[in-house]
């Protein structure tokens, strides 16, 4: 069972008896439907829709752990402070550092015991428990490995923040984003593109029989930009491409290229999704 620990992320706790209605009304997950071992992925958007900061969250005795980038922590516990305003919610960095992810055969042991198993691999059928502090030395690429195996971003290295829409990171998908419980954050645009199909830009898996480029490489196909890459790991990788245009070109049998380097592209099969071969059909 690989352990490997995650240095750059942190945690939050948000506890109090109205941290589950403040929450609930401010980011894209719905809690209110969250398994007492379960780990979802949820976003704080802008008015406009876009990520303006990304985590994943479980619950935690009697209230909500937020697991974000290192990074992220300080705004996004100064974004959360601006909303509370009178609510009866407590706020507070945890004392534990970094995270802890482990999967394989002995995973579901460590989940019932001491983590929260995280739906977006669960999606992909691989049992992967998230848990805080450090527990393990495995290596952080065996980890990227997997996450890129299966079609799963980071942002930072797969998107930047303030520049993509929940649908472009598969949020519609993977449980990180409810068009049920009613008004949050943004809600307006993202309901407005599910209902309208709107989404053309989408995670994919790129693969190349040689090393791929570094990540931010552009995309192409005809010289034409489709998309740009992420996480890179050897042959394989992710992006983030306009799905119109790749299956388009896919259709045509353009080639595709990572600046130099010929790529295939796959979306992600537990995503349902498919490659649109024509910009009617991608209109459609």
């Amino acid at each position: 069972m690989p352990a490997v620990f995650l240095k750059d992320r942190s945690l939050l706790f948000v506890s109090g008896v109205e941290a589950q209605s403040f929450l609930q009304n401010l980011i894209t997950t719905d809690i209110t439907s969250l398994g007492p071992d379960e780990a979802r992925p949820g976003a704080l958007l802008t008015p406009q829709g876009k990520i303006l900061f990304d985590f994943m969250i479980w619950q935690d005795g009697d209230g909500y752990m937020i697991e974000s980038d290192v990074g992220q922590r300080d705004g996004l516990l100064k974004r959360l402070t601006m909303y509370k305003l009178r609510a009866a919610v407590t706020l507070a960095p945890s004392t534990k550092e970094g995270v802890t992810v482990c999967w394989g055969e002995d995973a579901e042991g460590v989940r019932d015991s001491q983590g929260a198993r995280d739906s977006r691999f669960a999606k992909a059928g691989v049992t992967l428990i998230r848990r805080p502090g450090k527990h393990g030395d495995g290596k952080e690429a065996l980890y990227d490995a997997l996450r890129i195996s299966h079609g799963i971003v980071t942002s930072g290295s797969d998107f930047a923040l303030q520049d993509a829409f929940p649908h472009d990171v598969l949020m519609d998908f993977n449980g990180g984003l409810s068009f049920r419980k009613g008004c949050y954050v943004g809600q307006e645009v993202v309901s407005r593109m599910q209902h309208r199909g709107t989404a053309r830009r989408r995670v994919v898996t790129v693969s190349a029989a040689t090393a791929l480029p570094e990540t931010g490489t552009e995309i192409t196909a005809a010289g034409k930009p489709v998309g740009t890459l992420g996480s890179v790991e050897g042959g394989s990788g992710l992006a983030i491409v306009r799905i119109d245009r790749a299956g388009a070109a896919m259709a045509a049998g353009t080639p595709l290229l990572a600046g130099e380097t010929p790529v295939s592209l796959a979306l992600p099969a537990w995503s349902g999704l498919v490659f649109p071969a024509s910009a009617d059909e991608a209109s459609a």
